[in-house]
């Protein structure tokens, strides 16, 4: 199953066509996008079962996040063992780095973003797990039906606001606008032959800078659920971006950052690509 959020209402896809949820259930359920994940099993159940009607055609840049307002979204760093080497840092035992993408740098999957002056932007792409039942103390066996469903997405970030002062400002340097693209859709972890190996790249005006496999995370996504599980609720429609294979431009030499005009595209297997253009 594909859920998406097309011009700011819940849509289901099927064979390439939105199917307006709201207006398909008689308003069982909401056209809100976020407040399905509350009622994620009714729904999941009324999907599977209900006679639904031809989808319409739509354009990718009217799609919205699939999960535009959670309360909490997570980002892992560290999370592939060949970024925490290009990023000088030795891999993670216990839970990896945690913090917090702020919600209003969550945009849709086709989109254009500003480069802060005078910083250095830098591309991050994630697998982004949705919740879609309460998790506490899930154990890492169980984790996967906590999971509503992957969407591909971008930790975009700001290195010289995250690298300044005292101590490394990696929320405030990962939330400016447009910095957390998510999308196109959210897939349910049926949809995968095998929903922990999925392939991910990431490509700068059609030139290849990150490629990798979620089977290389450190922590995957059932463990990652079991780990934040343990320490805090994780609720209905909250995100995590679950980390990023190398090849970010902290980590070249030289370095290198995304500049004005610049096109980058990220894309994971199964799911779909996102598409973000650059201006000053």
């Amino acid at each position: 199953m594909r859920i998406a959020n097309l011009s700011g209402r819940l849509a289901l896809i099927i064979d390439g066509r939105a199917v307006d949820v709201e207006e398909a259930s008689g308003g069982r359920f909401s056209a809100d996008p976020q407040a399905v994940y509350e009622r994620w099993g009714d729904f999941r159940a009324w999907a599977e079962s209900a006679a639904l009607p031809a989808g319409a055609v739509f354009e990718a840049a009217a799609l919205g996040s699939p999960a535009p307002a959670p309360r909490q979204t997570l980002g892992i760093g560290l999370n592939y063992r060949d970024h925490a080497a290009e990023s000088g840092f030795v891999a993670p035992e216990g839970l990896p780095p945690v913090f917090t993408k702020y919600v209003t740098s969550i945009s849709g999957p086709v989109t254009e973003v500003t480069l802060p002056p005078g910083g250095h932007t830098d591309w991050e792409v994630e697998l982004v797990a949705v919740i879609g039942r309460y998790a506490r103390d899930v154990a890492e066996a169980d984790a996967w039906s906590h999971v509503a469903g992957l969407a591909a997405g971008q930790d975009i970030s700001e290195r010289v606001t995250q690298l300044a002062g005292p101590a490394p400002q990696f929320g405030l340097a990962k939330s400016f606008p447009g910095f957390a693209p998510i999308g196109p859709w959210l897939v349910t972890p049926d949809e995968f032959d095998n929903p922990d190996d999925l392939e991910l790249r990431c490509a700068i005006n059609g030139e290849e800078v990150q490629k990798g496999r979620t089977r290389d995370l450190i922590f995957s996504v059932p463990a990652l659920v079991a780990g934040l599980s343990a320490v805090l609720p994780l609720l209905p429609g909250d995100v995590i971006f679950t980390g990023t294979p190398a090849g970010v431009g902290l980590g070249r030499d030289p370095q290198r950052w995304l500049a004005p005009g610049d096109e980058l595209v990220s894309t994971i297997e199964g799911i779909g690509e996102l598409r973000q253009t650059f201006v000053a």
